[in-house]
This record gives structure tokens, sequence and C-alpha cells, in this order.
């Protein structure tokens, strides 16, 4: 990869490190849960850059608890919109309540992971549901306020949250919702994680001539509300802590695993750069059995079945560009 893009941020870089060198007065952004684990600390990191921030998230009362908290440091800079990603009709509400306003960034950083079977409001399969068609549908419903932001030839940006699990599947298009197969929820994490970095690489694909960018972004492993549906005994045996609840050291801050999400949505070296799926502040590596806790596979950039995964997503949700 000799033409692998890369910064001078690393594992241990915090979001607040990333927005050091940048002014980002005028600049707006909307953040998706940004009221718990990681998303907190990216909108914390914009805002306090002078980023207007919106965090969109499905509880009211912990969206102005986090307000009350970044205003600390960043008054008037941050605030609330409802929106619910495993109901379809929550998500036109929340970009019909946005509209056309010019949006800098975009950062699809709400999810769920590995949860009982259950299914959407529109009858989706909760994982792939929340984590892929609800932000498939609010980039779309807000790609024209994207494209409103981009000018003087400087692009507005989208950021897509992956994950290592997308090692664990690829997109089952024969039944990705799990209609007639066993559910399996590590599984469905990773067909829903490789279908937000395919998402990436679709979205970029359609808009970049039209002045948006968008890359997928691994933040690494970060101990955050994610991990509500997994017992403890689980977390142990996969190595994640030991009995004491001692994380293991693979596993960042907070303030660490927003950096790679600020650095997609500001970083220099990524102007004019989409399609790529991010971790550790840099491009990934490809991923190998030897070092299997990063890098990407091919399955997750492949850009037939990026294009597979959006017209489906078209037919499911009815929006097309």
């Amino acid at each position: 990869m000799s033409d692998r893009i890369t910064s001078a941020f690393g594992a241990t870089t915090t979001a607040r490190e990333i927005t050091a060198s940048h002014d980002l007065n005028g600049v707006s952004a909307i953040v998706t849960g940004g009221a718990s684990g990681i998303g907190v600390e990216t909108a914390r990191a914009l805002a306090e850059a002078g980023a207007e921030v919106m965090l969109a998230v499905r509880n009211k009362a912990a969206g102005e608890a986090t307000v009350a908290d970044i205003e600390k440091t960043a008054p008037g800079k941050v605030s609330v919109g409802l929106i619910d990603l495993s109901d379809l009709a929550s998500v036109a509400a929340f970009a019909s309540a946005w509209a056309d306003k010019p949006l800098d960034i975009l950062i699809n950083n709400a999810g769920v992971m590995a949860c009982p079977q259950s299914y959407t409001a529109q009858d989706l399969e909760m994982q792939v549901g929340t984590n892929h068609f609800g932000h498939y549908l609010l980039s779309v419903l807000l790609a024209r306020a994207l494209m409103n932001a981009a000018q003087d030839g400087k692009q507005s940006r989208l950021v897509s949250l992956s994950s290592i699990g997308h090692r664990r599947s690829g997109i089952n298009f024969d039944d990705m919702h799990y209609r007639t197969r066993p559910y399996d929820k590590w599984e469905s994490y990773g067909q829903a994680k490789t279908a937000n970095s395919l998402f990436a690489v679709g979205f970029n694909e359609r808009f970049a001539d039209l002045g948006i960018n968008a890359n997928a972004v691994m933040p690494g492993g970060i101990m955050t509300p994610l991990q509500r549906h997994l017992p403890r005994e689980e977390m142990i045996a996969f190595g994640w802590m030991d009995e004491a609840g001692k994380l293991n050291d693979r596993f960042k801050s907070t303030e660490q695993g927003a950096s790679t999400s600020v650095w997609a949505a500001l970083g220099d070296e990524l102007e004019g750069v989409g399609g790529l799926y991010l971790e550790n502040c840099n491009q990934a590596v490809p991923w190998t059995a030897e070092n299997p806790f990063e890098g990407v596979l091919p399955h997750a950039l492949d850009p037939e079945t990026a294009e597979r995964l959006w017209a489906v997503s078209e037919e499911t949700t009815g929006a097309r560009v």
C-alpha cells in the first residue's frame, strides 16, 4: 500500500488533539448517538473547536444532559434533535426538520451491538435495520444539506462507523433479516458493520463529484453502553477484561475512540478522498490472521457488493438518488 493515506496521529490520539489545529466556527455537524460513549467525545471535540453540533439521539433527557455537560466548555454550540434509527418514520421526520440547511459534517455514530433477536418498526432485523438502513435513509435525505455546505472546492464529509466486527460476516442477501436462518448475534453484528463500510463506498461513489466525501471508520475497542447486551462472563471469555474487571490493554478511552471519527471529518489528508476504511487515524491496512484485531477485509470495500447493497437499501427505504 505505497499510496496509503496516513497522518501524524495514531491509536492513542484523542479527539481534542485532532481538533487542536482547526477553527470550526461556521461549521455545522450532526452526530448520531451523540449522548453516550464516543459520540459524546466526538461532539465535545467538534463543539469546543467552534462547530455547531446537533446530537441526534433517541433519549431526549440523555441528550439534554450531554448538552449541559458540553456547554461547560463550549457554551451555545450544542443542540438536541430526536431520532430513532430503528424507525424509518422517525428518521424521515428528523431529516425533514433539518431540511436543506447547510451541513458540513454528518457522523453516523449510533449503533446497536449483539442484541437479542428483534425487529425494527418496519420489521427489519434490529442490527442491520438500525446500524445500516436507518443511517442510509438519514444520509440520503440529508444529502442536499451536505451538498449545500460544500463550497470553494472544500467538500462536506460523511463518516460511517464500522468495526473490526465486519470480519464476522459479509452481507447475506438471501436472508439479511434472519427470516429463515437461525439468528446469530455476532454474525448479525458483522453483517451490519460490513454494511456500514460498504455504505461509505456506495455513498462516495454517488456524491464525491457533488461535493461530499464518505469514509468508514473503525474506532477501536472502547467500553461504552454499546456493550449493554453483553453479559460480563462473555466479555471475560473474549479477553476484553479479566475477572477483576480490568480492561485489556487494547481498549481505548472514549476520547481516544472518538479520534478517528473526528480525523475522518476534518483531516486535511482526506480532502477529496473517500470510499476508504480508516482506523487509528490512518487508512487501514489489509486484515491478516496474524493481527486479527486490526485491518479491513476485502468484502467490506468491494464496489460490486456496495452497489448491490445500495439497490437493496433503495428498495427497503424507498429513498433513491
